[in-house]
């Protein structure tokens, strides 16, 4: 069955090996969906090699250059909504490995919502995976994981104008404001697409700079900020206890966002366990993104330095308050209609 969506890849690399497992799964996944678009901002040697491999399943073409920006990956995605021939679009980075039911389901969901959140779950599991896993768990209790993919009407982000690419948060960037333009958003939280797992080089990398995405999200930035002197002070009073209950009730947290959703069957429980040590983690590179932000000015971002991780939801709706509704959604598309028929 051949889901009628269109899939969004943007891409950016600087070397060519490793790509028989994502050319593996792009050829397969050419085979259930409707159109594949991949934007490919790798240097031309690296492009080249690229169409190579791509080019006969996938349509492969560099981001439009009117369309590049700070934050390579909104550029990709413009460059794929405007060749998207399909009104529903999975938009995805190269280690997402969707199965033909998630797509299925997907496609589905984006009949009544304007954009879909589903769960990214890593496979496989090294220790750097299974740590970042507590960032999912805790996430899931309030519903707020982002992942690395997103289902997209193609109408609902046309009418927006698009999005800012000058921003380091881009999921949440998008999602924003595609939601203060009148669109509707769903997180189905038993909607689970697996992720590949990055190397730990690139993991540690990675974390001042997804501690800066709170930037966007002042009331979480500020939870972790506090919780550095709150743990000092209990630290210097010997308030042990008062440590181990703090510790346990992260462990409690990240195991219901683990059950959330039938999400035992992809979450290790190892993960639940070592939440107390992510949040530490993510309390340190807090008040280092916000070193970042008063000394550097901003958070370095390949070639540039990115200053605002997400626009504030009021400033788009300011922006969007006199822009026309997304239009009218249409019926699910037929294999949709079958998906959820079977369910």
């Amino acid at each position: 069955m051949v889901v009628e969506a269109t899939y969004i890849m943007p891409i950016r690399c600087n070397r060519t090996e490793q790509l028989d497992d994502l050319t593996e799964y792009l050829s397969q996944l050419s085979g259930y969906v409707e159109e594949l678009i991949i934007v490919d901002g790798s240097p031309p040697e690296v492009f080249a090699v690229h169409a190579d491999r791509w080019g006969s399943f996938a349509v492969h073409v560099p981001p439009a250059p009117g369309l590049r920006t700070p934050n390579g990956k909104v550029g990709g995605v413009l460059t794929g909504l405007r060749r998207a021939s399909c009104e529903r679009m999975v938009i995805a980075d190269d280690d997402v490995r969707y199965d033909p039911d998630a797509m299925a389901r997907v496609v589905a969901l984006l009949a009544d919502a304007d954009v879909v959140r589903p769960q990214n779950y890593f496979d496989p599991l090294p220790w750097h995976a299974r740590w970042d896993t507590a960032r999912t768990l805790l996430n899931r209790v309030a519903g707020e994981d982002w992942p690395g993919t997103l289902g997209v009407r193609r109408s609902a982000l046309e009418d927006t104008g698009g999005y800012d690419g000058g921003v380091l948060f881009e999921n949440l960037e998008l999602v924003r404001t595609i939601r203060a333009s009148g669109g509707v958003e769903t997180v189905p939280l038993d909607l689970f697409v697996r992720r590949r797992p990055p190397s730990a080089r690139h993991f540690f990398s990675q974390r001042v700079r997804q501690a800066y995405d709170e930037f966007a999200r002042p009331m979480r930035l500020s939870i972790f900020l506090a919780l550095l002197p709150l743990t000092v002070l209990l630290s210097l009073r010997r308030r042990w206890s008062l440590l181990t209950s703090l510790a346990m009730s992260i462990m409690a947290l990240a195991e219901w966002g683990r059950r959330r959703g039938g999400g035992r069957r992809v979450f290790p429980v190892t993960s639940s366990l070592l939440a107390p040590l992510w949040v530490a983690e993510r309390t340190l590179c807090s008040w280092l993104a916000l070193g970042y932000r008063l000394f550097l000015g901003g958070v370095l971002y390949r070639e540039s330095v990115l200053v605002r991780a997400a626009t504030p939801m009021k400033e788009l709706r300011r922006r969007h308050e006199k822009m026309p509704a997304p239009r009218h959604k249409n019926a699910p598309t037929a294999d949709a209609d079958r998906y959820l028929s079977a369910k």
